[in-house]
């Protein structure tokens, strides 16, 4: 299998195709239809095929088929053997030369601490599926996560109809806000342990950088706000929207944290975000 590295390597040399790559692996492991990773690297849809197969033909992209529609994932194993095909090259011999890039610590033997964890979910307007996600989180487990929110392009208000599933569930809303992921990238932010996008355009943006490597993960949800027809119809969608982030969050919960090592952790989280399960509306 070395033998296609180097191909992969020439492949990647490819701004576009690097960014088509990169794209994917913020989204993994979701499938994303043709026509959104079009949309979001802004390329022509016979050029957006010709980046695929290239990546296909490498093996470093998958490809399914659903309905009419084409979906792509990154081939994780193939995606880690290319990268560590060239950190063990360079470290062999010399790890520390490689530690900002290659976490030190053996495989299996990292493990999160007993502490409270800073946790950040990330939408494009902060104003009803992230904002959920942190009200949620901070009153199911608030003595365990410092739970907060940001957008990248934030609303001035928050949504009405979040407002009013929020108030209806029994939380507190006076301290929530619509906040620019730029609050939490200033000196003196809170170190994040967990960062998760909750909506794909988020997730398709190019991705900060983090202090700390924290956990991320894509939970991705439809946006309630999108949905036509009337107040009860717009209302029911949020409804909805509330119920499936309260059962990520719960699962989220759940997890023994200090029990997981990062790679366990990691692969629990992609679960979650995983589940479209709705949740009573009650």
């Amino acid at each position: 299998m070395e033998v296609l590295i180097p191909t992969r390597l020439s492949i990647l040399g490819h701004p576009q195709r690097l960014a088509l790559f990169r794209l994917l692996m913020r989204r993994y492991p979701d499938r994303v239809p043709a026509s959104e990773l079009a949309e979001a690297l802004g390329l022509k849809r016979n050029t957006l095929s010709t980046y695929v197969h290239a990546l296909l033909q490498v093996g470093l992209v998958t490809q399914e088929r659903a309905g009419t529609s084409l979906r792509y994932a990154i081939d994780m194993d193939a995606a880690r053997e290319t990268i560590d095909y060239l950190l063990n090259d360079c470290c062999r011999g010399r790890p520390e030369i490689c530690a900002p890039a290659a976490d030190p610590t053996p495989e299996g033997d990292k493990r999160m601490t007993d502490k409270r964890y800073n946790v950040l979910f990330i939408c494009t307007g902060n104003s009803a599926r992230s904002i959920f996600a942190e009200a949620i989180l901070s009153d199911i487990a608030g003595e365990r996560f410092v739970a907060h929110s940001a957008g990248t392009k934030p609303q001035s208000q928050l949504n009405p109809f979040a407002i009013e599933v929020l108030e209806h569930k029994g939380h507190d809303v006076s301290a929530l806000r619509a906040k620019n992921i730029a609050e939490f990238q200033r000196a003196g932010a809170p170190e994040f342990d967990f960062v998760f996008t909750v909506c794909n355009r988020a997730a398709n943006e190019e991705c900060p950088s983090w202090q700390g490597q924290p956990i991320s993960a894509h939970w991705g949800l439809p946006d309630p706000a999108a949905v036509a027809g009337s107040d009860a119809e717009k209302s029911l969608a949020f409804h909805q929207t509330y119920g499936a982030l309260r059962n990520r969050m719960s699962a989220f919960a759940a997890l023994p944290l200090a029990a997981l090592d990062r790679m366990s952790l990691q692969q629990a989280v992609d679960q979650i975000g995983q589940t479209q399960e709705e949740g009573p509306s009650a």
